[in-house]
């Protein structure tokens, strides 16, 4: 009976690893089964199109593995890392596949080799990767990255997290927009990702971190209120919007709220009737805010416990114009 049992869970992983196999190399795209997810460990938000085309199928793989060993940490955040870092280990710049970068980080995800020895002293890598282990090694840097960020509280408080990977506002907002366009939702663009005045937005509303609240400030000498802050968002993605929280909320086109937000979205807070607050949101729960008087433009999540918030809407959305 035993034997039968042996023979018999011998051939489900025979079979499970002849499927994870065939899923992993159909056209190099198909990746992570949903029916075989949490087995094969690899569960997280699906790859965008955008996410298939860009990412090699290996380092797609091991993202999303990797990740799996953190519990709330999404594969896309990983990735985006990745992709800021070394462009997926693809680029010629020093420090990639040799030496150090000019700030000493060397590997795909650009560790300093201090850090990348006391992280895996603390978190002993997986099979798989260099023996010793090689920050410069895919796997080992990735899951070491991993290990990183959920020792950081990736979970519970993603952007901190990534400030604390590479220590700039900037750093955190791009890790955030590449990590959703990584990531499939429903969206303008037929491929998955954020409209193009979607990203000009986050763009422009990315390089005004730091600056200080202004009551009326339509910024940046001086200052921006939040709405001053997510008009001139929009007219640098040559789209026009009202100049008040309450105006903008009110010209929509609004979000349906069983859909999921995209990168550009505009956040409200108050109700329909009495909007008091905007901010833009940029992906993985996080919106850059104009907060108030006495603080700056900066990276905030846009849901917390206690809020009134109010709904998205999507500039420049034009849902039948492709008919």
């Amino acid at each position: 009976m035993a034997k039968t049992l042996t023979a018999l869970g011998a051939a489900t992983v025979l079979l499970i690893v002849v499927i994870a196999g065939a899923a992993a190399t159909v056209t190099g795209r198909l990746l992570c089964p949903p029916a075989l997810a949490t087995l094969l460990g690899c569960t997280g938000s699906t790859p965008s199109q955008t996410a298939l085309a860009d990412i090699p199928t290996d380092y797609l793989t091991l993202y999303q593995q990797a990740a799996a060993t953190c519990p709330g940490l999404d594969w896309t955040t990983l990735a985006a890392i990745g992709k800021l870092e070394s462009d997926h280990g693809r680029s010629t710049l020093p420090g990639v596949t040799t030496g150090t970068n000019s700030a000493g980080a060397g590997g795909p995800m650009q560790f300093l080799a201090t850090t990348f020895t006391s992280t895996i002293t603390r978190h002993p890598l997986p099979p798989g990767g260099a023996s010793p282990p090689s920050l410069y090694n895919p796997h080992d840097a990735i899951y070491a990255a991993a290990d990183l960020l959920c020792d950081d509280h990736a979970a519970t408080d993603l952007t901190a997290s990534i400030y604390a990977y590479n220590h700039a506002d900037w750093y955190v907002s791009d890790v955030l927009t590449q990590a959703t366009q990584y990531q499939a939702t429903e969206s303008p663009n037929s491929d998955g990702t954020p409209s193009n005045a979607a990203l000009a937005a986050v763009n422009y509303a990315q390089g005004q971190l730091g600056i200080p609240y202004l009551w009326g400030g339509n910024g940046p000498d001086g200052g921006f209120d939040c709405s001053g802050l997510t008009l001139a968002a929009y007219q640098a993605a040559d789209i026009n919007l009202p100049r008040t929280a309450q105006t903008q909320h009110d010209a929509g086109p609004a979000v349906p709220p069983d859909q999921p937000l995209q990168t550009g979205d505009l956040v409200y807070y108050g109700t329909p009737t009495t909007i008091h607050h905007v901010a833009i949101y940029i992906g993985n729960g996080q919106m850059i805010t104009a907060p108030g008087r006495g603080q700056v433009v900066k990276i905030a999540p846009y849901r917390w416990k206690g809020d009134d918030y109010a709904g998205a809407t999507r500039p420049g959305y034009q849902p039948d114009r492709a008919g």
